[in-house]
């Protein structure tokens, strides 16, 4: 699986033995598993704060490394719901927050898709994230949001200047489309309870 002792300390946890395996000058920080993923992927994906505090003072540790479907470090912690560590990664100037991988899913669209409010908000804090950025399906992150009946998410994404509640998919379907076809009653009550929102719109 090409999992190095450095990478299952970081999945694990394991802060000491990640510090003396640092301390040797022949570890190579960014050697990846057989999936793409870096010690940093998986301490971000698992939560482990400490450990990814530890591989981020190294210079020679990339936070923006892909993996094989190209996703990134924040990308894990997002996905993860792990708010500490999307907020340790938002704190560098090298961390791109809002890069797309292969299916053009960015960190805030898999915080939205999975209910991560604390994510959702750290990101949305940021100039550089756009928040209405469609996927390859053309949907945005509050159409994935409306259709889970994330409501928190909802709320945080539709107080966005930059977010349009009545935009359109790759077939025409609106958030309100989403949430009222998956039966998600509170998101429906918040939609049109939004100024702007067209009850009529969707194409099915």
């Amino acid at each position: 699986m090409g999992i190095t002792p450095l990478l299952w300390a970081a999945r694990n946890g394991h802060e000491e033995v990640v510090k003396i395996l640092l301390a040797r000058g022949d570890i190579d920080t960014n050697k990846a598993d057989n999936d793409g993923r870096t010690p940093l992927m998986w301490a971000a994906s698992k939560g482990h704060e400490g450990v990814v505090k530890l591989l981020l003072a190294r210079n020679d540790v990339d936070p923006n490394k892909l993996d094989n479907k190209t996703r990134t470090p924040i990308w894990w912690a997002a996905y993860g719901g792990h708010q500490g560590v999307v907020e340790i990664l938002l704190g560098r100037d090298d961390v791109d927050p809002d890069r797309r991988n292969k299916y053009v899913e960015t960190p805030l669209w898999r915080a939205a898709f999975d209910g991560h409010e604390g994510v959702v908000k750290l990101l949305l804090g940021r100039d550089d994230v756009i928040p209405d950025r469609v996927d390859h399906f053309g949907r945005t992150p509050l159409m994935w949001a409306a259709s889970k009946g994330h409501e928190g998410v909802v709320k945080l994404l539709l107080a966005c200047e930059n977010v349009d509640p009545n935009k359109l998919d790759r077939d025409g379907r609106t958030p309100l489309w989403w949430a009222s076809d998956c039966g998600k009653a509170g998101v429906v009550k918040l939609l049109l309870a939004q100024d702007g929102v067209n009850p009529l719109g969707g194409a099915n």
